[in-house]
Parts: structure tokens; C-alpha cells; sequence
């Protein structure tokens, strides 16, 4: 017996990676999508749950205007989750005043655009991370454990995506965050095909490699990621979160374990 829907879930964004995460949220048992926001909407198409397939019509599509406090007292949801654009942000205010919480999954923020992040952490839990798979993070964890165990390894970073995205990869300047890498010399990115996203963390030793893979092989797994996200954040009080302190509050012990363990 399935259980009942105990999230409401909004969502804003339907592109490539916004329909699978859709796709994802519509097939967990726990989670209810209500509405999906994006910047257009044909007469045809009505629903999400169309768009994915369904015969029955739920989660309505509905546009950036009319995400109203009206529309959000008639149509209720318990965490946003937000694979759109950064520009969206200018929404969050009116989400958080509305004690709603927020996932959001964009890569990056300009400086303004973050100041109204933070301004809406004030009012309500938020969790943001540039990439939101689990995957990625393993991957963090992974090579922060490595570096402590050979720390005078030289290490690069890798970043490959598909050939369209201009900008440097949000998830490898956390990874050099994290190691405590200068990005401007130690992270190299690579445009080419339709790659979704891969993340290499070199370790350079004498004579010998070692290193590091995560690679998204479907977009269906910042689905999984940001389905996660929103479990998690469902009980939080208002705050800046990330993705490590979800995933890491999960697993803390057996992190904590590895770092403690000695170098042999």
C-alpha cells in the first residue's frame, strides 16, 4: 500500500532538468507536487502530469506572475524546490514570508542575487548547493578523506559539461573550496557534446594517479538529489543550509570514523 503524501512540493523550472526532477517527486509516494512555475505555458498542455505522460491532470503549470500570495494561500505547498534560473531568486522573499522552505538547486549567483538569498534564510529554512546529486558529495567527502592520507599530493580538478554552458562549473569551485584549492589555477573545465556533467579529482603522485570520478549520466539524479533536499529541510528552523550538512548529518559517523582513522 502506497503511504500518503505527507510534502507539498512546488517547483519552479520545466527545462531538461526540471522535467526530470518532476518526473522524480510525481513517482515518490511521500512527496505531492501541487504546481509547477515556468516561463511559458501552451493552451495545450495544462498540466504537468500531461507533459510527463499521465491521463489524469494534476500539478497545473502556472507562470512567474502568477506566483502570488493569493494563488500560494489557495494552492499550499511545504518546500520549494528550484531548478530554474538564478533570476528567480526575486521570488523567494514572497515564498519565505509565507513560511514555505526552499530548495535551490542554481549552479550560481551574482553578489546581488545572493544578498536576497541570505535575506530569505532569514525567514525560512534554505538550502542551496550549485549541485544537489548525492553522488557529488560522496565524491567531496572521498577526497577530503584521500588529501588528509597523502597531503603532499598535487591535485587538479576536472570539469566537463555539454557545450553550451559558458560559465565554470559551481560544483568545482566547491571541490576546490573544500580542498582548500586556489580555482583559478587548480580547476579545468571542458565544453563538448551533450555531456550532463563530470567532475574529476586528480591526485599526482610520484610515478602514478590517482583519481576521482563523479559523472551524472541522467538528469534524473538532481531529482534524487533535490527529493532529498526537501525531506531533510521539511523540519528545519529558518537558516542557510547546503547539501553537505544534509548529507553529512546522515553520515556523519562514518565520516567522522575515516578522518579519525590513522595514516598508516
Amino acid at each position: 500500500m502506497k503511504s500518503v503524501p505527507s510534502i507539498n512540493i512546488g517547483l519552479l523550472g520545466f527545462g531538461r532538468t526540471g522535467s526530470l526532477v518532476a518526473k522524480e517527486i510525481i513517482q515518490d509516494s511521500t512527496l505531492n507536487l501541487k504546481w509547477v512555475c515556468r516561463k511559458r505555458r501552451s493552451e495545450e498542455i495544462k498540466f504537468a502530469s500531461q507533459a510527463l505522460g499521465h491521463k489524469s491532470e494534476f500539478a497545473p503549470f502556472i507562470m512567474h506572475e502568477e506566483l502570488t500570495k493569493d494563488f500560494l494561500a489557495a494552492n499550499p505547498i511545504d518546500v520549494l524546490i528550484d531548478f530554474s534560473s538564478s533570476t528567480a531568486v526575486e521570488c523567494y522573499d514572497l515564498i519565505a514570508s509565507n513560511g514555505i522552505k526552499i530548495v535551490s538547486a542554481i549552479s550560481k549567483y551574482s553578489e546581488k542575487e545572493f544578498d536576497l538569498l541570505t535575506q530569505a534564510a532569514k525567514k525560512t529554512a534554505l538550502l542551496h548547493s550549485p549541485n544537489i546529486t548525492l553522488g557529488i558529495n560522496w565524491l567531496i567527502i572521498a577526497s577530503k578523506v584521500l588529501k588528509k592520507i597523502i597531503p603532499e599530493a598535487d591535485i587538479e580538478i576536472i570539469e566537463q559539461h555539454f557545450r553550451e554552458k559558458k560559465e565554470v562549473s559551481g560544483t568545482a569551485l566547491k571541490i576546490a573550496q573544500q580542498l582548500n584549492l586556489d580555482s583559478s589555477k587548480k580547476v579545468n573545465s571542458i565544453r563538448v557534446g551533450s555531456l550532463v556533467g563530470k567532475h574529476e579529482v586528480i591526485f599526482g603522485l610520484k610515478n602514478q594517479t590517482i583519481t576521482l570520478v563523479h559523472e551524472s549520466t541522467d538528469r534524473g539524479a538532481f531529482g534524487a538529489g533535490g527529493i532529498y533536499a526537501a525531506k531533510w529541510l521539511a523540519n528545519k528552523k529558518s537558516g542557510m543550509y547546503s547539501i553537505e550538512e544534509a548529507f553529512h548529518e546522515k553520515f556523519m559517523h562514518q565520516f567522522t570514523n575515516l578522518c579519525q582513522q590513522p595514516v598508516p
